[in-house]
């Protein structure tokens, strides 16, 4: 069984969340993320897990937009809220309070009172992928709903932080077809790369592009990413999108 096909543009991301939540479209991921919520992991095996695509978190009208990856499989996969419930998200959360960006500095589960500002999370892939790799035909498979995120965040984005290189690449034909100037060659994925995107149109404002490498265990226990790292891109973005920040 496949998600429902692509009908009219939703009004509001709401609308939009609650059409992905129910999309079937990709039978590698739909078959792995259920069976990851049926077996689950020893630790939760008392919890029931999401097992469904994973939607975006934040509020409606977000002047900053963090990009990740996709949910990992016991993370927002069991959780149901990106970055919620794993280790990446110990660290994101984390820099996201110390940035003055987030309410408290863990997110364990939906409902846990954790409220973001000004900031949304999303994801280029919406379903967790077996080991964390999600193919090209699954990524454009997804691309839809990032484009319709970003449509509908336009009027208030002005900055947005990409976590990784396969985030980067992935997001700036989705930003090109959405209304903004890429420039070519397209900009390189670096930890602290900034790049300003003009508009394409009279309907889009510049657009703040930042770079940070991903908040994976492979990054933080190595030492190659610390969350104070992370915590300076955030205040870097956050302060190119007019947002108030918290000094370290």
């Amino acid at each position: 069984m496949r998600g429902p096909l692509p009908g009219p543009e939703p009004d509001n991301l709401e609308q939009m969340d609650a059409e992905l939540v129910e999309c079937r479209a990709c039978p590698r991921l739909v078959a792995w993320r259920e069976q990851v919520a049926r077996e689950k992991r020893a630790a939760f095996r008392d919890e029931e897990y999401w097992g469904r695509p994973v939607p975006g978190f934040g509020p409606p009208d977000a002047s900053l937009l963090i990009v990740g990856l996709a949910p990992a499989a016991h993370g927002g996969n069991r959780t149901g809220r990106m970055f919620t419930g794993d280790r990446s998200g110990d660290v994101l959360y984390g820099a996201l309070y110390e940035a003055g960006l987030a309410s408290q500095p863990v997110a364990t589960h939906r409902g846990d009172g954790l409220e973001l500002f000004g900031t949304r999370i999303t994801s280029p892939v919406h379903c967790a992928p077996p080991a964390n790799k999600p193919t090209v035909l699954e990524r454009d498979t997804c691309r839809r709903w990032l484009e319709q995120e970003l449509d509908l965040l336009s009027p208030t984005l002005r900055s947005v932080v990409v976590l990784g290189g396969f985030g980067w690449q992935s997001l700036l034909p989705v930003l090109a077809s959405a209304g903004w100037t890429v420039p070519t060659p397209r900009p390189k994925f670096a930890h602290g790369a900034h790049v300003v995107l003009e508009p394409a149109s009279d309907a889009r404002q510049p657009l703040h592009l930042f770079g940070c490498y991903h908040v994976s265990q492979q990054n933080t226990f190595t030492g190659r990413l610390t969350q104070d790292m992370v915590a300076t891109v955030l205040r870097d973005a956050a302060r190119a999108a007019g947002l108030p920040v918290k000094s370290p």
